[in-house]
């Protein structure tokens, strides 16, 4: 189980963390994400809303394209994994995600097991409310 854990957090923090968010990456975005990979969030008018991983690669490449430093802002992301929880081929985790040293999300990410490994499936956050400047 730790072990699993390990592909886990490795297949996060390559996938998500580096080659989305830090690099536009798309090759290794491919990697960690499931094509079917969705974003969910709550919208105004109690809408859930969701985003496919393709948008939000093309979303990291105009963020790049744009002269940004990564992906969507100047600050390099971090996360913190606060938990990894497996059963069989489902996992999710929990992290908090940081931009530059200011904590913006609680992410839960989903995971499944595949013939070719442990790929993200779906994403849910909690946006951290930041002092207006």
């Amino acid at each position: 189980d730790e072990d699993q854990k390990e592909l886990i957090k490795n297949v996060i923090q390559s996938a998500y963390v580096d080659g989305l968010c830090n690099n536009a990456d798309a090759d290794a975005v491919s990697k960690g994400f499931h094509p079917g990979f969705t974003l969910l969030g709550v919208g105004s008018g109690n809408i859930m809303w969701t985003y496919p991983i393709y948008s939000w690669m093309e979303s990291a490449k105009s963020g790049k394209m744009k002269g940004l430093k990564y992906s969507f802002q100047n600050e390099l992301t971090t996360i913190k994994f606060l938990f990894i929880d497996v059963s069989g081929n489902a996992a999710v985790a929990k992290i908090e995600f940081y931009e530059g040293n200011v904590m913006k999300f609680i992410d839960y990410l989903s995971l499944l097991k595949f013939e070719d490994g442990w790929k993200i499936v779906s994403k849910t956050f909690y946006s951290i409310p930041q002092e207006k400047k």
